[in-house]
């Protein structure tokens, strides 16, 4: 990946592995903006970003882009946990194909406008075809991701275990369902980094180190 023309980097990460985390820091450091799958979610569902909408959108003015962008920072409801699983919701609930297509046009609109960070179950098959792309995987044992969601969270570890076996099984469903491969395949990245002992910013540095 050069850094000194538009990129885009994909980060796909286990729960409580602090990948979010990682991305949004990679951003600040790299002078880019950061799209994550719960801010894409909160689109579609508030402003109706469909795949048609947002070819109207496009058709609509010349300053199309910048409007898109306005819409999208400047819902302060905006929650960074809004596409967890909830307790009791069940993991095999899967987002329709329509949506996966919206979410499939943003995401290439975004890479196509401007260099970006994307975290997200599919980023990495959605923008495989990128000229200048990244693709990152941050795992984690189960003992550390429980303990972060447990301080987190304020939770027990019998709730932490429930929410990350939950979590996994759907985002690996979704993954499974609508690209043909698991997210769990190392093939589908450049980059694999297991965060076990790293704080994010060690991880930060490591991405940087390799994009030299």
């Amino acid at each position: 990946m050069n850094k000194n023309e538009k990129f885009v980097i994909t980060i796909n990460r286990e729960l409580g592995s602090g990948g979010r985390t990682v991305g949004r820091k990679l951003s600040e450091k790299l002078g880019v903006q950061f799209f994550d799958k719960a801010l894409i979610m909160a689109l579609e569902e508030k402003y109706h970003l469909s795949t048609e909408e947002i070819e109207k959108m496009k058709g609509r003015k010349q300053g199309w882009w910048a409007e898109f962008k306005r819409i999208m920072f400047s819902d302060e409801s905006y929650s960074p946990n809004y596409y967890e699983v909830k307790m009791g919701e069940a993991p095999e609930a899967l987002s329709t194909y329509e949506i996966f297509k919206a979410e499939e046009d943003i995401l290439n609109t975004l890479a196509k406008e401007e260099s970006c960070i994307v975290a997200g179950r599919t980023g990495f098959y959605i923008l495989r075809n990128h000229p200048n792309h990244l693709h990152i995987l941050i795992q984690a044992s189960m003992p550390f991701r429980l303990n972060r969601i447990m301080k987190k969270r304020n939770i027990s570890e019998a709730e932490a275990r429930k929410i990350i076996d939950n979590v996994d099984k759907m985002r690996e469903n979704y993954v499974k369902e609508y690209t043909g491969t698991t997210r769990y395949d190392t093939r589908n990245y450049d980059l694999v980094i297991k965060a076990d002992g790293k704080s994010e910013d060690e991880i930060v540095n490591i991405i940087l180190m390799y994009i030299g």
